[in-house]
């Protein structure tokens, strides 16, 4: 299984690429870099022009090989053109082809707080995909697709679907060897105050359970910290968490989410107009059991 990589000729594709690849060697698997043109059966009340159609897809043909040129040698690369109605269209049902583990598409983010800014197409994904969606921040490309993945941050509460994003995570950091970080949003789930004694301690009660089952899986040299986030919101309690440049963090879907499918749910949402890292959103029952999240 390979991770399928939403491509286009700007900055988010390249962006897009550049953590496609990082996550591929740390999975130990390669990439599928995946450019969709628009359907030459879509409906239109234009003529087609078949000389700007074979025009367009020499380009796009150009465009693909450019980026498997980009990919290093130790990273196995295919490139694929695909036809479809739209970009998440085509990115799905090519990943149901494929048998991908993973799609991964750049998410630009404006502004002078350096957010997240969702395009239709990430937007469609997050809502729709059968699996996991990882979104590349704009910048992701300058640094590079040789740096490893250096830590793996997992930020679990207690909805359904937790135990799915748990899994995915551990699955992550084993793959790659990587520290893994659990942290707990039981302090922002719980009612009763953000800095409630009890509240905490719940929260660090629920990390310290999902250590537990993390160590139980990977090796013993295996490096699991925990952290309790708290605040009066998801916005705050994630800013007073420290991120490095290299972390990667999984959230889940929402509870809304058709079974096998992702919905972006609030509390994702708020995390990703937060922070500048890239953000993987993990379909609640992804993982081989479903217990709770």
């Amino acid at each position: 299984m390979s991770l399928l990589v939403g491509y286009t000729a700007t900055p988010a594709g390249e962006d897009a690429l550049a953590l496609g690849v990082r996550l591929a060697r740390s999975r130990g698997t390669g990439v599928d870099i995946v450019l969709v043109l628009h359907s030459e059966e879509r409906p239109t009340v234009v003529p087609t022009d078949a000389g700007y159609e074979r025009h367009l897809s020499q380009l796009a043909a150009g465009w693909l090989r450019e980026a498997r040129a980009l990919v290093p040698a130790d990273v196995a690369a295919q490139t694929h053109l695909v036809y479809a109605h739209s970009f998440a269209d085509g990115l799905l049902e090519t990943a149901e082809t494929l048998g991908s583990e993973m799609i991964v598409v750049g998410a630009a983010r404006h502004g002078l707080l350096g957010r997240f800014t969702i395009g239709s197409v990430a937007s469609s994904l997050l809502h729709v995909s059968h699996v996991p969606v990882a979104l590349a921040p704009e910048g992701t490309r300058n640094g590079g697709m040789e740096r490893p993945l250096t830590r793996i941050t997992c930020a679990i509460g207690t909805r359904v679907g937790a135990q799915a994003l748990l899994e995915e995570s551990i699955k992550l950091a084993a793959s790659g060897n990587v520290p893994l970080r659990l942290i707990s949003l039981v302090g922002v789930d719980l009612p009763g105050g953000h800095d409630d004694p009890e509240v905490l301690r719940v929260g660090a009660a629920h990390a310290d359970a999902a250590a537990t089952q993390a160590l139980a899986t990977l090796n013993e040299d295996a490096e699991v910290t925990t952290e309790v986030a708290s605040g009066q919101s998801i916005e705050e309690a994630v800013t007073r968490v420290d991120w490095d440049d290299d972390d990667i963090v999984l959230v889940g879907s929402s509870r809304l989410a058709q079974p096998r499918r992702l919905f972006l749910g609030s509390t994702a949402a708020k995390m990703l107009h937060e922070l500048s890292v890239p953000m993987v959103v993990v379909p609640r029952d992804a993982a081989t059991t479903t217990v709770g999240e």
